[in-house]
C-alpha cells in the first residue's frame, strides 16, 4: 500500500521509496527512509496535499510524492 492510502491518524512503517532523482533526495533528507514510522495527520482543503508526522516533525507532501512511498 502507498502512503497516500493510509487513513488519517493511523501510523505506518515506510517499506521503500520508488521515487527517483531530486524528489527521492528530498524525501531522504526529510527522514523518510525504510523502517521509519510515519502518520498522516491532515489533508489540505483541496485534497492535493497531506501533512505527515515523521521523526518529531510535521511535513507536507503532494499526493504525487506520497504515492511513491510504499508502507506496511
Amino acid at each position: 500500500m502507498t502512503l497516500n492510502d493510509v487513513p488519517i491518524a493511523q501510523q505506518a512503517t515506510v517499506r521503500e521509496l520508488r521515487s527517483q532523482g531530486s524528489i527521492r533526495r528530498r524525501l531522504l533528507d526529510l527522514g523518510i527512509t525504510p523502517g521509519t514510522m510515519i502518520e498522516p495527520v491532515h489533508t489540505s482543503p483541496s485534497g492535493s496535499m497531506r501533512a505527515y508526522f515523521v521523526k518529531g516533525t510535521m511535513i507536507a507532501l503532494r499526493d504525487s510524492e506520497s504515492r511513491e512511498i510504499w508502507v506496511e
